[in-house]
């Protein structure tokens, strides 16, 4: 079950300071979707976003969810049903991961078996193997993985809202990538209310169904689908956040899931070079993808020389956007590997099927100018 919230003429005054933080903002944030606060640093959009879990009281104006006033709300319990996610997770270090993804349950008062059982739901949720990562401290993780904890924690207590301030922010670029993928995968299942705060106008357009583009004081100069602000900036402020190359930005809404995937020949890694060799020669193919016990890519090999193994660089989700896709291609060198929810192999994308796509969307974009 999502809520829908609403922002009224809300401002966040600070003693001493003459300029408001955040002045008269108005926004509906519509029940299971994501909605994407993007602006420069200092313009208030994170500020705003922790008004609406009262991390930071509000001056004036007024904040509901599915029409509750928040202050009409004792604001501990207010923040249990609101699901937090922020920068590098955020975890407990002194906690096990499991007791970090636990820790909004135990407060809420469910049972020991209830929250074990939801943990290991959640970490499976989130592609985590419980039993191999329950156990185990936020130090003992990569990056990705804790900010995978984060969310499976953000989402333990199943909350009807969730706020997301920046949270693939300290990643590396292809992790981050990955971790949008799997925030998309997880919308699409749970269809949760997402606040999502970045400075990343790409990353806005891939994860959101709409973008509030922010100026000063968290004042809203346009907000709108991804489409409609890539095709239409409302004035030079917003063109500016979309940038140059407005056209192959379209690549970021759509989806591998889209396109007509191809199908490279597979094989075992626990089969003998000579038989992969046999097999590319009978398929007169020149590679062939080679999967582990569980179906997941692990490396390509090469008709020329089948004993040489390359491992799998870039991969894409059915969940990733074409321009994530060609990056990949282009990384690869002509195929990227297309990957299902649990990792295992589903097929390839190539560079043909892009190119499709971008001349598809040039036509249509003449289409509406004449």
């Amino acid at each position: 079950m999502a809520s829908e919230i609403e922002l009224v003429e809300v401002t966040k005054r600070y003693p001493g300071v003459a300029t408001p933080a955040v002045e008269s903002v108005s926004l509906t944030v519509p029940a299971g979707e994501t909605v994407v606060l993007v602006g420069p640093s200092g313009c208030g959009k994170t500020t705003t976003m922790r008004m609406i879990n009262r991390l930071i009281e509000p001056t004036s104006g007024r904040i509901t969810i599915d029409g509750r006033d928040t202050r009409s709300l004792d604001p501990d319990r207010l923040r249990r049903g609101i699901g937090y996610a922020i920068q590098q997770a955020g975890l407990f270090p002194h906690l096990t991961v499991g007791q970090n993804v636990g820790a909004v349950p135990r407060l809420l008062g469910w049972s020991r078996t209830r929250v074990a059982e939801r943990v290991d739901g959640m970490l499976d949720l989130v592609g985590l193997d419980p039993a191999a990562f329950r156990d185990r401290y936020p130090r003992q993780l990569s990056g990705g993985q804790q900010q995978r904890v984060g969310v499976a924690r953000a989402l333990a207590a199943d909350p009807p809202v969730l706020l997301m301030d920046e949270p693939f922010g300290a990643v590396d670029p292809i992790t981050r990538g990955n971790l949008q993928d799997e925030l998309l995968r997880l919308q699409a299942e749970l269809r949760k209310t997402i606040v999502f705060v970045t400075h990343d106008f790409d990353e806005a357009v891939k994860v959101g169904d709409r973008i509030a583009v922010l100026g000063p004081r968290s004042a809203v100069l346009q907000y709108d689908t991804p489409e409609a602000i890539l095709a239409n900036p409302a004035d030079e402020t917003v063109a500016g956040f979309v940038g140059a190359g407005a056209s192959l930005k379209q690549l970021r809404l759509r989806r591998v899931r889209e396109v007509e995937l191809g199908r490279a020949l597979t094989a075992s890694v626990d089969d003998e070079p000579a038989e992969v060799g046999r097999r590319l020669a009978e398929a007169g193919r020149a590679h062939a993808l080679l999967l582990d016990a569980r179906e997941r890519p692990v490396s390509w090999v090469r008709a020329a020389d089948p004993r040489q193994r390359r491992p799998v660089g870039g991969s894409v989700t059915l969940q990733s956007t074409l321009q994530d896709a060609l990056e990949a291609i282009l990384t690869e060198g002509g195929t990227a590997v297309v990957t299902g929810a649990r990792g295992e192999y589903v097929g390839v994308v190539e560079m043909d099927a892009v190119i499709d796509t971008v001349r598809k969307l040039r036509d249509d974009r003449a289409e509406v100018t004449r």
